[in-house]
């Protein structure tokens, strides 16, 4: 490649989809040009398949860029970013493609806007191997509105495997920079709820089975707190397949947002799948963290583009979470440091280069 172009090994440590979304987001924001090679190398079916190319295809429109190489099963491409307009932009997986990842590639992109943005996603919701929209809404959104930033949601249908058809509306305002958060005061648990949900030909009782599980995990740490877990069957008019899901969410004194979640699997009982939401939780709070381990490695990007130093404390660091700052790093130039400071504990530490939005309209 070219001098100007700077490269990223999709190889390594997660060797998955997340190093080219993470890669490309600060790409578009840092107006740094990348190559990405070995793309999902660390996959049964390496290189870009649809729902990767849909996000790729997705923030080229929003940032105007140049982007060669841009096909199914490509294991390299070269992406030229330019200036980050406002407006409407629309993508279509049309498979169950996750559209919370492409939210999640398109967000930090869109508040670097010269204004306002809506994005039409169509997709997946509710998806194995991603967050469930409800998790990015519910559990994600409150952390991200720490670094002043936040989104509107608007969902007006729901997609599941294997046939997607899912529909997603998200309004944003851009940012003039995002603040640094210091999250390390984990605090008491306050409240714990949420919604367990059937779609389809599924009976509602799969939906009670899973939050009575979730309800007998809390009590056995929090014997005396109210948990309120909603159990509902989707409007078949809003809802595309059969699914079922549950997705938590725990707040505390100091305003820590943790979540869990899980998808029905038909090789495990309801209750187990309960289980495994509330687990899910409960160890992020056993480890002291102010974030759960999904949430944990979603906040990088925006720690390194903060203006000031961000210090969130968290269980162990998960794969993703190290994946997630060596492309911060590299793309950057952000330092993290990462303190142990006793057992599964540890505080993640990043002075951010403080970028500014140099193309928003005052």
């Amino acid at each position: 490649m070219t001098s100007n172009f700077l490269e990223i090994d999709g190889s390594v440590l997660e060797g998955g989809g997340q190093i080219l979304r993470n890669a490309i987001a600060l790409s578009i924001v840092c107006n740094v040009p990348i190559n990405i090679s070995n793309i999902r190398k660390g996959r049964s079916t390496s290189g870009l398949r649809p729902q990767h190319l849909s996000g790729v295809t997705l923030v080229k429109n929003i940032s105007n860029a140049s982007v060669s190489n841009a096909t199914i099963g490509s294991e390299q491409l070269t992406f030229t970013p330019s200036q980050i307009i406002g407006g409407k932009y629309e993508i279509d997986t049309r498979t169950a493609g996750s559209v919370a990842l492409l939210l999640q590639v398109a967000l930090p992109v869109c508040y670097f806007a010269c204004g306002p943005i809506t994005l039409s996603l169509k997709g997946g919701t509710n998806c194995e191997m991603a967050p469930q929209i409800d998790f990015l809404t519910e559990v994600f959104r409150p952390n991200l509105e720490k670094f002043g930033a936040t989104f509107n949601f608007d969902l007006i249908r729901r997609g599941y495997f294997p046939k997607g058809g899912g529909h997603i509306s998200v309004t944003l305002e851009s940012v003039n920079f995002f603040k640094p958060v210091n999250l390390c005061d984990q605090g008491t648990v306050q409240e714990i709820f949420g919604w367990a949900f059937v779609a389809g030909s599924l009976p509602v009782q799969i939906a009670h089975d899973m939050a009575n599980g979730a309800i007998q995990k809390f009590k056995q740490k929090f014997p005396n707190l109210n948990i309120n877990i909603e159990r509902y069957k989707e409007d078949g008019r809003v809802a595309q397949g059969n699914c079922s899901g549950i997705i938590l969410v725990c707040t505390t004194s100091t305003g820590c947002v943790l979540g869990g979640s899980s998808l029905g699997n038909r090789k495990e009982s309801s209750e187990v799948s309960g289980f495994k939401a509330a687990d899910e939780i409960l160890e992020a709070l056993k480890d002291g963290g102010c974030v759960d381990k999904y949430v944990q490695d979603m906040l990088i990007i925006f720690m390194a583009l903060a203006k000031g130093k961000s210090k969130i404390q968290v269980g162990e660091i998960t794969l993703h979470t190290k994946t997630a700052i060596y492309v911060a790093e590299k793309m950057t130039k952000a330092k993290f440091n990462v303190k142990n400071i006793g057992n599964n504990t540890n505080i993640i530490e990043c002075e951010g280069i403080g970028k500014e939005n140099s193309q928003k309209n005052y």
